[in-house]
């Protein structure tokens, strides 16, 4: 998990750079990023066999090193960028944390919370729903997963 203060114009590019090493790490390849006026605020991948925490997702992490970096539990200006559509979890996390903007790769239709499974921010007990966009960087997300898991499963 990192900060910098340096603007990128791809930061999906910089998710999946994530979720790679999350793989060469043994994780499941999801990486994510969080924008904030140009600047990346944290940019992190999957560690839940490496930290052995099931919240460790690549964007609670993510969540949690900005909102230290920016001094809030509140990122409302702050964009994330995120290999896989989040789970039920993270969308929560997403709305606690009142990202702005959610831009995510691969759909997940077993376990993704935005357009797929529960809705999450389409449920009215939801306090804040950003703005997702899906579908960006989709093919290579995808096939980073597809070559994780067929490389692990015979």
């Amino acid at each position: 998990m990192t900060m910098a203060t340096i603007a990128d114009p791809d930061p999906m590019g910089l998710a999946l750079e994530e979720a790679r090493q999350a793989a060469e790490r043994g994780e499941v390849p999801v990486g994510a990023v969080i924008m904030r006026g140009g600047a990346v605020l944290a940019r992190t991948g999957n560690r839940m066999r490496e930290l052995g925490d099931p919240t460790a997702h690549a964007e609670i992490l993510a969540i949690r090193t900005a909102t230290a970096a920016f001094g809030s539990e509140r990122l409302a200006d702050a964009d994330l960028y995120v290999t896989l559509e989040p789970c039920t979890m993270c969308a929560a996390a997403i709305s606690l944390a009142r990202i702005r903007r959610l831009y995510y790769a691969a759909q997940d239709p077993k376990g993704g919370a935005v357009d797929s499974g529960v809705r999450f921010f389409a449920q009215p007990t939801c306090h804040h729903a950003p703005e997702a966009y899906g579908g960006i960087a989709e093919s290579e997300a995808s096939a980073l997963l597809l070559d994780f898991f067929k490389a692990r499963r015979p």
